[in-house]
């Protein structure tokens, strides 16, 4: 088990700036909540900084307690119907061409939030046609129905996260469990669309177990993958096992490519939405979701033969 000493390398930047004054202005003025902020995350200055911030839907407050997790667990306030607009609005004014959104659990609702968080990618799409759209959404209990109601609003990447390997994900995450989040993770590649997910390390995973997760997730067609540190965000959170070498991590990173993964962020500060927008490149702009990927061929190859 770690001594609680935090290796040289995971040192990070007081926040500060032009651009994170910007961004906190933004999300104070707009009543936002940011996974930056409620999920204590490292690089909260240097993406604020460059005005890259990760969006927090349906409230602050989670339905589920896990062990590695520090945003608050309770009963949850109720949907703020304004809210879509509001982040869609602030999108907007913060210029962004690559959003990312995700959200608490909210299990205490019917749909588990899968209508709020359609209406609210629909806005942002809206208000922002030329704005790459990347999700991080829960598992919703693994129910297809409605993971295909959210699905309605194709936003371009569609992110949920393993977080740990098979052997210690019931030991530190709540109520989602690894086959679960597989099948949605297949689901939504299954019905055309871009799906990525993100893995902790220092947790007590061994090597080959992360090269299992690996093929795990490709075989669910996930092309995408971030794995960064896991830290312990309070003393009541589950404990660092062990801290990764920056070397290691870029070994993982080179592995995942020779595997099939065509976008591999890994390294000690490396959340999932860390640096997302380097894959902007491999989302076609306007093609929103595989489903609707194909149609607008379909319809493109048709006006080509047939004028």
């Amino acid at each position: 088990m770690g001594d609680g000493r935090k290796p040289a390398w995971l040192k990070i930047s007081i926040p500060g700036g032009e651009g994170y004054a910007a961004v906190s202005g933004i999300v104070r003025q707009h009543g936002l909540h940011t996974i930056c902020s409620s999920g204590m995350c490292p690089n909260i200055a240097e993406c604020w900084a460059n005005r890259v911030a990760t969006f927090m839907i349906l409230g602050d407050i989670c339905t589920r307690a896990c062990r590695f997790c520090a945003t608050p667990t309770g009963h949850p306030l109720p949907i703020d119907a304004q809210e879509p607009q509001r982040v869609a609005r602030s999108v907007k004014l913060m210029g962004l061409a690559y959003c990312v959104i995700t959200s608490v659990n909210r299990d205490d609702l019917p749909d588990q939030g899968a209508i709020a968080w359609r209406d609210t990618v629909r806005a942002i799409a809206q208000l922002n046609p030329q704005t790459t759209i990347e999700v991080l959404i829960p598992d919703f209990s693994g129910r297809t129905d409605l993971i295909d109601t959210f699905l309605e609003s194709s936003p371009h990447v569609v992110g949920h996260n393993l977080e740990t390997v098979e052997r210690l994900s019931r030991s530190v995450r709540s109520r989602a469990d690894y086959p679960t989040s597989l099948g949605l993770l297949r689901h939504a590649a299954q019905r055309g669309f871009r799906t990525k997910s993100g893995l902790m390390l220092g947790l007590g995973e061994s090597r080959d177990e992360v090269l299992r997760t690996m093929d795990d997730l490709l075989a669910a067609g996930c092309r995408m993958i971030t794995i960064g540190q896991y830290l312990q965000p309070r003393p009541q959170n589950a404990p660092v096992e062990r801290y990764v070498h920056p070397d290691e991590f870029a070994e993982y990173r080179q592995l995942a490519l020779e595997r099939g993964f065509e976008f591999a962020e890994c390294g000690p500060l490396v959340r999932s939405s860390y640096r997302a927008d380097r894959a902007q490149h491999l989302v076609a702009h306007g093609n929103a979701g595989g489903h609707r990927n194909e149609r607008e061929k379909t319809s493109h190859n048709e006006a080509r033969t047939n004028p």
